[in-house]
């Protein structure tokens, strides 16, 4: 018990000083702080959890919430439920980001679909969706940059 102690605590102050490094400036502007922070958070879950990070007309972040929790490869996601906390927290913009416990973040067919009900949502609503992240072990992928997005 004692070293894993002390590893949750090195883990959790990794954290904040990542999260603090991303609440600093805008996020998209700080896309390696992100991508940092994410890791430290999400990469070596055994679970695949759903993040959504909500942004402000600046690109500022509001909030950074775990939506779901799943099991190993699946997690539901419900776009109203998202959408809902996107008005109520006065969101402009959102990230979406799972990990995928396997350490591979190439998205899968699941993901893709996933991310098109969350976008037609978004756009719904005039809240820009601005990428779907998947975190993988030391690796990611954008939706963005692959151009799914």
């Amino acid at each position: 018990g004692h070293d894993i102690a002390i590893l949750r605590l090195v883990r959790e102050i990794a954290c904040r000083m990542a999260r603090a490094e991303v609440r600093s400036r805008p996020v998209l502007g700080n896309w390696q702080a992100l991508i940092a922070y994410l890791q430290t958070a999400m990469a070596y879950e055994q679970i695949e959890q759903f993040r959504i990070l909500f942004l402000d007309r600046k690109n500022n972040l509001i909030a950074d919430e775990v939506q779901q929790r799943g099991t190993v490869n699946h997690t539901p996601v419900y776009p109203r439920e998202v959408m809902k906390r996107a008005l109520i927290l006065n969101a402009s913009a959102l990230i979406v980001v799972h990990n995928h416990p396997s350490g591979d973040p190439k998205p899968s067919r699941e993901d893709i679909e996933t991310t098109r009900q969350l976008k037609v949502a978004a756009d719904a609503l005039e809240v820009e969706l601005h990428d779907h992240v998947v975190i993988g072990h030391g690796t990611h992928a954008s939706f963005k940059s692959l151009g799914l997005l």
